[in-house]
């Protein structure tokens, strides 16, 4: 996984529309880039709630949010338009960027093993270098943790 000082890998991914997203569009903002597992689930849907609830507050402190998931574009339309998320959400079924940031791992659930993403985020600074790392974040809490972080980096 990526660690806070490195230079983060751009890419370009679309988004819920089609439309072709790359982080260096986003040069001179931060950028919290999210990666879950899978949309409509019960903790990707409480995140991405937590997120679309306090955007007009991102939105204040100039922050961009991105959601990344393994789903479809049209997988991402439905699920933005049913929670009406008022942000970005990304496909990557090529796992391209998931393996970039390091994120796709082997996990355990219920003593089962497989690959999958986890659920982690992403804090980019203005200039492109990822200034914190939140592995293995809890669905209920990430919105706010991320919040209260950039809140800080303000102060």
């Amino acid at each position: 996984m990526l660690e806070a000082g490195q230079k983060a890998p751009d890419f370009t991914l679309p988004d819920q529309a089609g439309n072709p997203v790359s982080l260096r569009d986003f040069a001179g903002k931060p950028v919290v880039l999210y990666f879950y597992p899978k949309d409509n689930t019960p903790g990707c849907t409480r995140q991405a709630c937590a997120f679309g609830a306090a955007y007009g507050e991102y939105e204040a402190l100039g922050a961009v949010v991105l959601g990344v998931s393994r789903d479809s574009a049209a997988s991402h339309q439905r699920f933005a338009e049913k929670y009406s998320l008022p942000f970005r959400l990304l496909s990557d079924p090529e796992r391209t960027v998931l393996e970039a940031y390091g994120v796709w791992q082997e996990r355990k659930l219920y003593g089962k093993v497989s690959m999958g993403v986890v659920r982690t985020t992403f804090v980019i600074d203005e200039n492109g270098v990822i200034e914190r790392v939140m592995p293995k974040v809890k669905p209920d809490t990430n919105a706010a943790e991320v919040l209260d972080y950039l809140r800080s980096r303000r102060a």
